[in-house]
């Protein structure tokens, strides 16, 4: 119980001031002139006023609440470098012995850096301070110890906003001796356009130990060996100076995901290998796909290309459609012949390789093309690039296109029949399991019940894929990659019936679609390819392949420990497995034929940008706070801990201080007056009775 006397006026205090100004105006002049009876006036007042104020004796039941101590303990990535993860978890247990012999304490165990790996902002030290003692009153709080390895990323830069008036201590862990040498990214490419190049700069840099200096200062250059990678495969080996700027050209080629890695050798100190590498990861985009559309002769489904390819914004359409062979002499005026000469020497020869598809339709021999273009087109395709060949009657005839150098790259031989009668396009075993004609709109069933063609031309398949066939199973889409470039045959000149909805119609713009953007190499419909992507903590995994056996991964995870995943078919041509709570970093997947990085999560180059132990980062929080910094080593060394008066030094060598705040809550209030109504009264008429008594005599 505590005491404490309180007043409780009668009148307003404002009212009480005035009296008693005005008695003591009147006392003093009572006691200048020397009245008689003054003094006894004056008691008489003063125990007047004293009846006014109140004055009360107050008891106060006090219930003394504990001190709060909040203890963070630093998980984030770095933490689990070498012993660290060990070091923090002995010292938690340690602390927990310690304090559990102060009763009056109670210890609030948090930890943070177990935000989603897509984080990529570092260590969250004070955001999970400011969490946790949301609830905390200011007076309760005793202290912060934070556990961790002393690199911490929001440190706020104004101290004043922390609004904390009891100490912050750090305990490091880690070992203070160790330098470290790390990739430093100052410029990376985001987005390039298939075919340029970008610029990539980086340097290399040598971090002398934390107990040799509290920056991030450097060791004298040296130099060291860096390998450049581009999706897996070296490109490069340099020898640069550490400390130095390094610019590096960046080739995009092709569209889709790029990623590139730089990898240096490792120093003669180094804490870990993760920040001895970096990773790029760029988009390729095509800045204007050119498509060359060679139309042998006018027909229903010349239109149907030229609407396909004109749809698409980002194609650059050249189109001839050949009217009449040169050898025709029918009397019309050269100026009523064309508009524009066929300028086949700079289509196929001088700038041939600035096309990414080349679409022959309906194409015969009718000598606008010499045989020595038409063996640049087979060259072209040889070195990467991408050939269509829709057939029409003329390609079972002697005027065949397959009887020109183009043999040599095509994929079907014509026998020289054309079929013609009613048929509906179906698709093929292997075409269930190929990205062009998988999953197109009407073929979930066994058999396609699209609108009928009514012309085929026969060939002989000599390589690559049937995926859509025709009457009697003959072969109606044939796809085949040749040489580092592609090949499509379409064996009919009649999709077009598609477009106009004939019998019910079918998918002809999206499998036309499909097609053209197959052959320039989309990176969505390759047939051969492992695919990743990421779904909350797991990592989903696809393989594509024209294969009907079950195909196995090898995975590197970002630790470097390898092990493999067997995959589920989920349908022809597509496996997928699952690894889950994946690890945030680099993937590194294989099979027998492919590889592929997959990057899980935001690599964290905050995190890992510098990972030696440090006490400076954290030092203007102690300074601010009267904390201070201490190494664990590697047997976990506790400083002593004291339990600290408000307003005294909190920490000193080899201990640290906790406040003892002797907070408490009221449960009870007992309040007894001091001169109740009746005996101020008595009192003051006792004083005036004494006064006319002394008066009387």
């Amino acid at each position: 119980m505590g005491w404490s006397i309180t007043i409780d006026p009668l009148l307003p205090l404002s009212v009480i001031g005035i009296a008693a100004l005005v008695c003591l105006v009147m006392s003093a002049i009572m006691i200048v002139f020397n009245s008689r009876g003054s003094l006894l006036r004056a008691a008489a007042m003063t125990a007047l006023l004293l009846g006014l104020l109140n004055p009360i004796i107050r008891g106060e039941e006090r219930q003394v609440l504990n001190d709060i101590l909040l203890v963070v303990s630093d998980l984030s990535m770095s933490q689990n470098i070498g012993a660290r993860t060990q070091q923090t978890e002995k010292t938690a247990q340690a602390l927990k012995q310690t304090l559990a012999r102060y009763k009056n304490t109670t210890v609030r165990w948090v930890k943070t850096g177990l935000a989603q790996p897509s984080a990529g902002n570092g260590t969250r030290v004070f955001e999970t301070i400011e969490t946790a003692l949301s609830d905390v009153p200011p007076e309760r709080l005793a202290g912060i110890i934070l556990i961790t390895d002393g690199q911490v990323h929001d440190v706020p830069q104004n101290l004043e906003t922390l609004a904390i008036t009891a100490p912050i201590h750090s305990l490091l862990t880690g070992d203070k001796n160790q330098g470290d040498r790390r990739v430093v990214i100052e410029r990376a490419p985001r987005f390039g356009i298939v075919g340029e190049d970008q610029s990539l700069s980086f340097r290399v840099e040598d971090l002398v130990s934390a107990a040799k200096s509290s920056s991030n200062t450097l060791a004298p250059p040296r130099k060291v060996s860096v390998t450049i990678k581009r999706d897996g495969k070296i490109i490069e080996t340099l020898q640069v100076l550490t400390g130095q700027s390094i610019e590096f050209p960046l080739a995009i080629e092709h569209a889709g995901q790029i990623i590139s890695e730089i990898l240096v050798s490792p120093g003669e100190q180094e804490i870990t290998l993760r920040n001895n590498r970096a990773v790029i990861t760029t988009q390729g985009v095509r800045d204007r796909l050119r498509v060359l559309l060679v139309s042998g002769e006018p027909h229903a489904g010349e239109r149907t290309w030229r609407n396909l390819l004109k749809a698409d914004a980002a194609v650059d359409l050249v189109h001839f459609t050949i009217l009449r062979p040169p050898e025709k002499q029918d009397g019309t005026p050269i100026k009523e012949l064309s508009l524009i000469a066929f300028p086949t020497r700079e289509l196929f020869s001088v700038k041939l390789d600035e096309f990414d598809l080349i679409i022959f339709d309906r194409y015969r021999r009718r000598g606008v093309l010499p045989l020595v273009y038409l063996a640049n087109v087979a060259d072209y395709v040889e070195k990467g690039g991408a050939v269509l060949a829709a057939a029409g009657p003329s390609f079972a005839s002697p005027l065949s296109l397959y009887r020109t150098p183009l043999s040599s790259i095509l994929p079907a031989a014509p026998t020289g029949e054309v079929i013609e009668r009613p048929y509906r396009p179906q698709i093929t075993d292997d075409g269930r399991r190929h990205p062009v004609t998988r999953a197109l709109q009407g073929a979930q069933g066994e058999k396609q019940n699209w609108g009928r063609w009514f012309r085929l031309i026969d060939v002989e398949p000599t390589g690559g894929d049937v995926v859509m066939s025709g009457p009697e199973e003959k072969p109606l889409i044939v796809l085949k990659r040749q040489g580092k470039g592609r090949v499509a045959q379409l064996m009919s000149d009649h999709a077009w019936l598609w477009a106009r909805g004939y019998d019910g119609g079918g998918p002809q713009v999206e499998l036309l679609r499909r097609l053209a953007h197959w052959l320039m190499k989309e990176p969505d419909l390759e047939e051969e390819a492992i695919l990743a992507t990421q779904s909350g903590g797991d990592l989903k995994l696809e393989r594509r392949s024209m294969k009907k056996t079950t195909p196995t991964i090898n995975i590197t995870d970002p630790d470097g420990e390898k092990n493999t995943i067997e995959l589920d078919n989920q349908q022809p041509g597509r496996w997928t497995g699952v690894i889950k709570n994946a690890k945030p970093g680099i993937y590194e997947l294989r099979d027998e034929n492919l590889s592929k990085l997959a990057v899980f999560g935001t690599l964290d180059r905050k995190e890992f940008a510098d990972v030696r132990p440090s006490q400076s980062v954290l030092k203007p929080v102690h300074d601010a706070t009267g904390g201070k910094s201490f190494w664990l080593g590697e047997k976990v060394n506790l400083p002593a801990i004291r339990q600290i008066q408000p307003g005294r030094r909190m920490s000193g060598p080899g201990w640290l201080g906790i406040q003892k705040n002797n907070a408490f809550t009221i449960k009870s209030l007992k309040d007894v007056p001091l001169l109740s109504g009746l005996l101020s009264l008595a009192v003051v008429l006792g004083l005036i009775s004494l006064l006319w008594y002394r008066e009387g005599h």
